[in-house]
């Protein structure tokens, strides 16, 4: 209950309004699918979206904003690229439920028919988040018009910018003003995770993504002609033996029992194979689930860097650039969530979690927030992951992730009585 609202019938209602808006969802899905946009240069997806939600003081054409003091139609940009709706009571508290709008720079190899060919892919589900909180925010409308008094407080759409490239997004959104205006109290994302099978939503509590900082080591030294090693600095050798030594950091200096990550992803050296040459520079990054770790790794992969490249008679340096928080899911939002989901058809999972990362985690560190993960893995063997060029959920898991939308709406109102 929420001051007297029963949740559960507010669930129970939207739930059976959910399947009228699917086909429409699916055709958005589509839609988004096959005209990606990358980070900051979203304003198409956004626009799509907020037509598909339609007015938000509208219904079938009969206008209800004036009558139920809802909030004003014009979705409202936020850190740019970005959108906000708001249904529901114009003023006072509110709940924001978040899709990301940005894909990224992929060639699909999908063979879907609505396939993408312009060399940018919805290769983390961005699509089907924005087609499934369309649709569950056009259920929550249909029910809260007839019952107004089941929608107590806002429901902030926030369609998010730039949730795939630096700088991100949501600490944008937290620093607009047209956000807090809405006086968020709650943030609700939701993330499709092929780890976990079909029909299973983890919003376990506490930490359940990491921190992420990039690296970029510089090995300098004398270069020279390869068959004179002895009167050159072989940078090349010193990074690679750097890059070794790094690994040992989460096997020696990270509790056996915490989680944390180093993977260095890109190696840049030479122009010859018969020259040694006078830089030799290693990218990767550093992850962890516990902020202590995170400051540790840290600063013993500055040490590692340096005194590496130095045995080599090389000069060593790292730069950090410090990028996402780890993410925390609020203990109190979670619980309140949790229980819903199993009333929605959805098998709630309390172990998952994992060293990826998402701005997501600035909105955890602002205020209550969680992160639903949906399982869309159907059993078939070597099926892509996240950010694979061949990665893509059918249009059924959108049923699936309006009902966590719908769950999470449900707690954050739970979370204000």
């Amino acid at each position: 209950m929420t001051g007297g609202v029963p949740l559960g019938e507010l669930a129970a209602l939207v739930a059976a309004e959910l399947p009228a808006e699917l086909p429409g969802a699916i055709a958005l899905r589509q839609q988004l699918h096959l005209n990606p946009r990358l980070s900051g240069q979203e304003d198409d997806t956004a626009e799509a979206v907020c037509a598909a939600v339609g007015p938000t003081g509208e219904l079938d054409g009969v206008r209800v904003a004036a009558e139920l003091g809802w909030a004003a139609d014009a979705p409202v940009r936020v850190a740019g690229t970005g959108r906000l709706l708001r249904l529901g009571p114009a003023t006072g508290p509110s709940v924001a439920l978040r899709a990301e709008l940005d894909a990224l720079p992929l060639l699909e190899q999908t063979g879907l028919p609505f396939a993408s060919n312009s060399g940018v892919m919805h290769a983390c589900g961005h699509d089907l988040h924005c087609a499934a909180l369309v649709a569950m925010a056009r259920a929550v409308r249909r029910v809260a018009v007839r019952r107004p008094e089941l929608l107590p407080h806002g429901l902030l759409v926030l369609l998010q910018p730039r949730e795939e490239a630096s700088p991100t997004g949501a600490g944008d959104v937290l620093a607009d003003p047209a956000f807090t205006a809405h006086e968020v109290r709650a943030v609700v994302g939701v993330h499709v995770q092929p780890v976990l099978p079909r029909g299973v939503v983890s919003g376990r509590a506490g930490a359940v993504n990491a921190s992420c900082d990039e690296l970029t080591i510089t090995v300098s030294g004398r270069g020279g002609h390869a068959a004179y090693p002895h009167r050159s600095d072989d940078v090349v050798l010193a990074l690679s033996q750097t890059v070794v030594s790094l690994h040992h950091l989460i096997s020696r200096r990270v509790d056996p029992l915490d989680s944390a990550v180093l993977t260095i992803g890109r190696l840049d050296a030479g122009t010859a194979t018969n020259v040694i040459p006078p830089v030799a520079r290693a990218y990767g990054t550093i992850r962890a689930l516990d902020p202590a770790d995170r400051k540790r790794l840290c600063e013993a992969a500055s040490e590692v860097v340096v005194h590496t490249a130095a045995a080599y008679g090389c000069t060593g340096t790292l730069e950090l650039e410090e990028n996402e928080p780890a993410l925390r899911n609020d203990p109190r939002l979670s619980s309140a969530i949790l229980p819903t989901l199993s009333g929605l058809g959805l098998t709630a999972d309390e172990e998952f979690r994992s060293c990826g990362s998402d701005d997501f985690a600035h909105y955890s560190e602002a205020m209550p927030s969680v992160m639903l993960f949906v399982g869309v893995d159907d059993g078939t063997p070597g099926a892509p992951g996240l950010h694979n060029a061949r990665f893509a959920p059918p249009d059924a898991v959108i049923g699936e992730l309006a009902r966590a939308y719908l769950a999470g709406l449900v707690g954050g109102l739970d979370l204000l009585r």
